[in-house]
């Protein structure tokens, strides 16, 4: 729902906007009985059966459960990035990198996923730019090396993004502090692709299902298991390397089939 145009799901040449495509997933649900509910689930008792979910004062129980929330890309929390979502800030180089073919762009961050996209974006950009607050990188020596040996890439240390500058319609720049001296300096882009980490959508699941150190639910390998029995898992919520819609799709058909054969079992 966030992103502009996708160009990497199965069966859209021309591509799609993404509003458009979870409209049409919707639809396609619907049309084979699928009841949703436009509700904000506040709480999970997955103690036994059957489990209840609460949404406020109501709740519903039911024997199999899947999880399907997300993630969402950590952001850097400014006005601006906001402002210009979509329209030259992403989050995903993947889905939108080819979108910059022949552009300066910026990265920021200091992580593996930072390097990653660096360097994927390298691909389509004439020049990528990594922003790090510090002159210490979180990523791997072997992916900061990749980065490093890249001629399209190079680096900025010990700055931060205070503002992302642009017209009415694109982003044109950056603002960028340095964290020692605190001068201000900025910087031309046509893109900012902000890679800071990810943040699973199971705050509400704590303690209650087997999770890693960031919130990603664990599932018993090559399957939607989850911890607890009758509790499924699929999508971002519990993907830390993939995170793409057709990724997410399948992981959704697989939990669907899990669930539906526990509950034949039972």
């Amino acid at each position: 729902m966030t992103t502009t145009e996708v160009e990497n799901f199965p069966g859209f040449s021309e591509g799609i906007l993404g509003p458009d495509l979870m409209d049409k997933m919707e639809k396609q649900a619907k049309k084979h009985g699928t009841r949703i509910e436009a509700k904000t689930v506040t709480e999970v008792d997955l103690s036994s059966h059957p489990f209840k979910i609460k949404v406020g004062a109501e709740e519903y129980e039911t024997e199999a459960l899947i999880i399907a929330t997300g993630a969402l890309a950590r952001r850097l929390g400014i006005p601006s990035e906001d402002k210009y979502w979509g329209k030259g800030v992403s989050a995903c180089a993947t889905c939108d990198g080819p979108l910059f073919r022949n552009k300066e762009i910026v990265v920021i961050g200091g992580g593996d996923a930072a390097m990653e996209e660096a360097n994927f974006l390298a691909r389509f950009a004439t020049k990528v730019t990594i922003i790090n607050r510090s002159e210490e990188y979180k990523a791997s020596e072997i992916m900061l090396d990749r980065a490093k040996k890249n001629p399209k890439i190079s680096f900025i240390s010990n700055a931060v993004v205070e503002e992302i500058l642009g017209d009415e319609k694109l982003v044109t720049g950056i603002k960028l502090k340095n964290v020692k001296t605190g001068e201000f300096t900025d910087v031309k882009t046509q893109g900012v692709f902000v890679a800071i980490g990810h943040k699973p959508a199971s705050e509400f699941l704590k303690g209650k299902l087997e999770m890693d150190e960031v919130g990603y639910i664990i599932k018993k390998e090559g399957t939607s298991l989850t911890s607890v029995e009758g509790v499924f898992a699929c999508g971002d919520v519990a993907d830390r390397r993939y995170r793409q819609a057709i990724s997410a799709a399948g992981t959704g058909c697989m939990a669907a089939i899990d669930a539906e054969r526990w509950l034949e079992e039972k």
